[in-house]
Parts: structure tokens; C-alpha cells; sequence
């Protein structure tokens, strides 16, 4: 699909379709049959159901899962706001392709099929503290091949972010559409010094009071303060939900990416779980925020979709005992005495 208008776009976040109630009814239904005491697989039974709801069948099936990496280059990073020069990104992107990072490895034992998209990295968007990062034009084609790069039959799927800068852009996009300045959503990101620090909330902050009358319209705050990788996860994770796949949201950047979504429907999210909550400060909060529970907490922050595909793992932990346990009555062992 690809959006022309702003307006299309929010037309397309405000038409979600539901869930399988029926499918997640079985599903629930089963779990009470299996040989264990009822809850007792606590969240993997939970999966099982939320799996089993957006892919419509009662008993999932993880065959085809996917994991998109999209890599964008940042304006703000000339601010000194990372770590790492903006060539890094170009960098990575190639040692992705060479399958030397550690999405690669994860990806690889998640049983995922990963696929990488670069966005202009030549161009990078604008300063977001003296103009748009992106104007309507640029931001709307980023969420375009952000949408276009999801297979509408994936079992499961997360999206990664690659783009030196944009924990500066996650963070903006968090305190415009959540409230609060950049000190309360700036990390380290990339592992800033206390001067680096100081840099990124000052240009949160100058990116807030320059763009301050776009902070009620969600689509204008993501083109004025992001960057196309997180269009282009904004844009995945709608077509994720159109086509019922449902999705581990992983970091810091990638949930901040869909805040827009959450912010224009209600339930835009509902298709979605929390992979697992970064170090990155600003993560624990903004998931608060979005009422997401993390499935796993360990200390990660490196993004490129690690935390999803991680967690991807406690997925199949999950469909597994769905699938594969013995009911009480094909085990012949009692129940519970009522």
C-alpha cells in the first residue's frame, strides 16, 4: 500500500479489524483441558491465547515468522547526540547483510526469516531543532515501505531499527505525544557521556518548543521529531495488524515508533506484545504508558529487533505445550475434584 495524504494514512490507523474471540475462546478452553493445574504456565498460556486470536485458529502455529530491520540516518545526529559518527549506520546495515550482528544470531535461532530495509541513508533527515525531520511527502513514503515490507501470512512478527540518533528521535516523539521534557526521556542510547547527555535533552527540548503546535495531530509529531526507520515501523506494524499478524514490540525506539497508532486508535495495539523493557530509561516509562508488560527483563538496549526476537523464543515455549501436552482425558489422568 502506499499513502498519499496524512489524512489516508489516519483513516487506515482508524480502521483496524478485530481479532478471533471464537479462536481465542478455544484456545482458553484448551489450556483448561491440558494435564496442569489451571495457570499454571502463567504468561506462556497467555501467549498461546493472544497467538491464537490474531492468527484466528485455536491451536497457533509458528511457521513462518518474521523480523524486519529498518535502517534510517538522522539530522540530529550533527548535534552530538551519539556515541558513534552517522556513518555506523551504512556500516551495520553491511554487517547484517554479511551476518555478523547479533540479530542475525538471534534471528537465526528465533527460526526467523530476517530481511534488512535502508532508507536513504544518503539522506539524512533534517535537524528537527531548525525544521521537519521529514516533510509530509518523506514521511509518508518511509511508512509506505515500512507497510509493504510485512508478508501479509507471517505467523508472527517484530520489527528493528537501525540509525545513529534515533533514541535522540524517540525521545522527542515520547514527550511530545506523553508530556515531559527531554529529561525525562533522554538515555544514553548509544552510551553518551554526561556532556553527550546534556546535548540530546537540549535538543529535545528545542525540537519540542519548535514543533509545539504540532503535538495534537500524532502523524504531524512523527514527521516533525522522528526519522524514516520509525515511519517505516509505524507503517509495518499497521500492516501487521490489517492482516492480523500479531507482533513483539522490542525497544525503546520501536515502541516509541508506534505511539501514533496507539495515539489515533484506542485498541491499535492490541495486536501487539511487549517483547521485553530496555535499560534505556525512557522505555519502562512509555510502556507504562501504552499499559504493555514486558515478557522478558534483561538489561538490553542494543534495538535491531533483539529484544523481539528473544522473546520470539518464549513464543514457541508457549506453543509448544499448547500444541503438544496430552488433555486429562487423552493422558487418562483425573482432574481436579470439584
Amino acid at each position: 500500500m502506499i499513502f498519499s495524504t496524512l489524512d489516508e494514512l489516519r483513516a487506515a490507523c482508524r480502521d483496524l479489524p478485530a481479532g478471533d474471540e471464537a479462536a481465542a475462546a478455544e484456545a482458553t478452553a484448551r489450556q483448561g483441558q491440558l494435564t496442569k493445574p489451571p495457570g499454571s504456565l502463567g504468561r506462556l498460556e497467555d501467549l498461546a491465547i493472544w497467538l491464537a486470536r490474531w492468527q484466528g485458529r485455536a491451536i497457533p502455529r509458528l511457521d513462518r515468522i518474521g523480523i524486519v530491520v529498518f535502517a534510517g540516518n538522522h539530522g540530529i545526529a550533527a548535534r552530538g547526540v551519539s556515541a558513534f559518527p552517522i556513518e555506523v549506520t551504512a556500516q551495520m546495515v553491511a554487517n547484517y547483510a554479511a551476518g555478523g550482528a547479533a540479530i542475525n544470531r538471534l534471528a537465526e535461532a528465533a527460526g526467523a526469516a530476517l530481511s534488512v530495509v535502508s532508507l536513504d541513508l544518503d539522506v539524512p533527515t533534517a535537524d528537527f531543532t531548525r525544521a521537519p525531520a521529514m516533510d509530509d511527502a518523506a514521511f509518508l513514503a518511509a511508512v509506505s515501505a515500512g507497510y509493504r515490507a510485512v508478508a501479509p501470512d507471517l505467523d508472527l512478527f517484530a520489527v528493528g531499527e537501525m540509525g545513529i540518533g534515533n533514541t535522540t528521535a524517540a525521545a522527542a516523539l515520547c514527550a511530545a505525544l506523553l508530556g515531559g521534557g527531554g529529561s525525562r526521556w533522554v538515555g544514553r542510547g548509544t552510551g553518551v557521556d554526561d556532556a553527550g547527555l546534556v546535548r540530546k535533552r537540549e535538543a529535545v527540548d528545542a525540537g519540542l518548543a519548535r514543533h509545539a503546535g504540532r503535538v495534537a495531530d500524532p502523524l504531524a509529531v512523527a514527521a516533525a521529531l522522528g526519522g524514516r526507520e520509525l515511519a517505516a515501523m509505524l507503517g509495518a506494524t499497521l500492516a501487521a495488524r490489517r492482516h492480523r499478524i500479531p507482533m513483539l514490540l522490542d525497544g525503546f525506539v520501536a515502541t516509541a515508533a508506534v505511539l501514533p497508532l496507539a495515539r489515533l486508535a484506542a485498541d491499535g495495539l492490541a495486536h501487539c506484545r511487549a517483547a521485553h523493557v530496555s535499560a534505556e530509561p525512557g522505555h519502562k516509562a512509555v510502556l507504562s504508558a501504552l499499559g504493555l508488560t514486558p515478557l522478558l527483563d534483561l538489561g538490553m538496549r542494543l534495538g535491531e529487533g533483539t529484544g523481539a526476537a528473544t522473546a520470539m523464543l518464549l513464543a514457541r515455549a508457549a506453543i509448544a505445550c499448547h500444541a503438544g501436552m496430552a488433555t486429562f482425558a487423552e493422558a487418562g489422568v483425573a482432574e481436579k475434584a470439584v
